[in-house]
C-alpha cells in the first residue's frame, strides 16, 4: 500500500518467500514493459520511469535476464502488448482508494478488481471518483542509520517537497520528475535507501476505527494479491 503503512508493507515485500517471488517478478516485468512504452524508450539513461522500474525489480532480486526480456517486450518483441490502467473507488467508512495495474486484458482486470472491492466492503467508482484527493509524488524511505543526521536539511536545499522524521527513519517526498535526482543525491552520501517509487499521496489523511482499519487492510491485501495490480494507494492513516 504505497503512501501508508509503508514501512511494514515494504519490509514484508522484501522478505517475500520464494514461492511468491515468481508472482512478484511478473508484476515487476509488466511495470518495466509499461515504463518502456510510456516513459520514452528502452534506454534507462533517457527514461526515468524505466530506471525506477528497473531499480524496484533489482531490489526484489529479479534476475537481469527477466529484466532484459521485459524491456524487449516493451519495444514490441515477444508477447502481446500490455497497458497501464488505474481504478478508483471507496473502501470501508468512505475511505478513498486508487489502484494501479498493468494488464494484457483490461476487461479481465476490471472485473477482477470490481469483485475484490465488492467482496471486501468497498465499491469501485469511475474515473475522477477519488483522484482529486491525491497528488502524484515521488517517495523515498530511509531507515535510521549512521550518516543521516544532517540529511533532512541537505535534502531541503536540494528542493524536495517535504522530509518527515519518524520512528522508523526518514520519509522524503519529491516532485515526480525529481525522484531520480534526489535518489542519486542520497546514494552519493553512502546512505542506504529502503524504497524509492512514485506514489499517489493523499492531500489529507483519514482516521478510521480499529474495526474499519482491519476491513480496509483486508481489502488492500486482496487487491495487492491480484496478478495485475502493481500498487494500491489510500488516504487512510494506518
Amino acid at each position: 500500500m504505497s503512501g501508508h503503512s509503508k514501512w511494514a508493507t515494504i519490509k514484508r515485500q522484501k522478505a517475500v518467500t520464494d514461492a511468491k517471488k515468481g508472482k512478484a517478478f511478473t508484476k515487476h516485468a509488466k511495470n518495466i514493459t509499461v515504463a518502456v512504452q510510456t516513459g520514452g524508450g528502452a534506454d534507462p539513461a533517457f527514461n526515468y520511469k524505466l530506471r525506477i522500474a528497473v531499480d524496484l525489480a533489482k531490489a526484489a532480486s529479479m534476475p537481469n535476464d527477466n529484466i532484459d526480456r521485459a524491456i524487449k517486450r516493451g519495444t514490441g518483441e515477444g508477447k502481446e502488448a500490455i497497458t497501464s490502467v488505474t481504478y478508483e473507488g471507496y473502501g470501508p467508512a468512505g475511505s478513498a482508494i486508487i489502484v494501479d495495474a498493468v494488464t494484457d486484458n483490461s476487461n479481465r482486470t476490471l472485473q477482477s478488481v470490481r469483485q475484490i472491492f465488492e467482496k471486501n466492503n468497498g465499491k469501485l467508482g469511475g474515473e475522477g471518483t477519488v483522484a482529486w484527493m491525491f497528488e502524484a509524488k515521488g517517495q523515498i524511505l530511509i531507515e535510521k542509520q549512521p550518516g543521516t543526521e544532517n540529511l533532512p536539511l541537505e535534502l531541503i536545499d536540494q528542493g524536495v517537497d517535504d522530509v518527515k522524521e519518524t520512528e522508523e527513519g526518514l520519509e522524503i517526498y519529491t516532485a515526480p520528475n525529481d525522484l531520480e535526482k534526489i535518489k542519486k543525491f542520497i546514494e552519493s552520501k553512502n546512505v542506504k535507501i529502503l524504497s524509492a517509487e512514485a506514489i499517489m499521496k493523499p492531500n489529507q489523511g483519514l482516521e478510521l476505527t480499529d474495526a474499519d482499519k482491519t476491513k480496509l487492510e483486508k481489502l488492500v491485501e486482496a487487491l495487492e494479491e491480484d496478478d495485475d495490480v502493481v500498487s494500491v494507494h489510500t488516504n487512510v492513516n494506518l
